[in-house]
């Protein structure tokens, strides 16, 4: 068990100062591939994923959003469409190598103009309060040190009304799944990493810290119990991956 001086890097307990470059390595290894390696992992099945956080979301025209860990930019190029030019979406991550990636990436698209990148850490934000609309973590929460410090900082620069969308890996709901998706995390992920990235340690760390993260009931405690109102969750591809939703007062 970690204490109050440590923390878990997958499965192993590590000084909680030490983990932030830690995660830092093993997405500066893995940025230049990281689109294609979703893809590959996820059969494609993760823009599903994303396109009904996005369908939760309820942003509109005019609204200001936030895309915490915002990686290379998938969901932040879809708000940009739908806030407008009246709008404003900002991508945030705290790995400079994805944020450059997620920037080249969209700028190449014609994805400009209501776009900013800031490099920022999820447990201290960079923004005043009731700054945004609605803020989404998409696959990035399992990897900040301290996720209660996290969520809190996420309320306080939401706007009262404004929507937390996480987005994340969770605990399958049947045991045939669960069984199927552990002999997949711990067996051919590695071995894909390997040999599209040339990483398999990477990979058997994003693998492992999935398995620490919290499950859907404790993350939903744990949303509600930083201050989120109207907390829910669903549960997609048999619990393999949820949306948490929460709602600032």
């Amino acid at each position: 068990m970690a204490d109050d001086k440590t923390t878990h890097f997958g499965f192993k307990t590590v000084n909680r100062g030490e983990k932030v470059n830690m995660v830092a390595g093993v997405f500066h290894s893995v940025a230049g591939k990281y689109d294609l390696m979703n893809d590959l992992m996820s059969g494609g099945i993760h823009r599903l994923w994303k396109r009904f956080t996005i369908e939760l979301s309820g942003v509109r025209r005019g609204n200001s959003v936030l895309d915490i860990a915002g990686g290379t930019g998938d969901l932040a190029a879809k708000f940009s469409r739908l806030v407008g030019s009246e709008g404003k979406v900002v991508l945030a991550d705290i790995n400079d190598s994805m944020l450059q990636v997620g920037r080249e990436k969209l700028t190449n698209r014609g994805i400009v103009g209501n776009i900013e990148y800031v490099q920022a850490n999820a447990e201290c934000l960079p923004f005043p309060d009731n700054s945004f609309d609605c803020i989404t973590i998409a696959f990035g929460l399992r990897n900040v040190t301290d996720k209660d410090a996290a969520l809190r900082s996420m309320l306080r620069v939401l706007k009262p009304g404004g929507r937390l969308l996480v987005l994340e890996f969770s605990k399958p709901t049947n045991e045939l799944m669960s069984k199927v998706y552990d002999r997949y995390s711990f067996d051919i992920l590695p071995r894909m990493g390997k040999l599209i990235t040339n990483d398999e340690d990477s990979y058997r760390y994003l693998a492992e810290s999935i398995r620490m993260h919290p499950d859907q009931e404790t993350l939903k405690e744990m949303m509600t119990e930083a201050g989120f109102a109207e907390v829910r969750y669903h549960n997609m591809t048999a619990g393999v991956v949820a949306v948490h939703r929460g709602v600032k007062p």
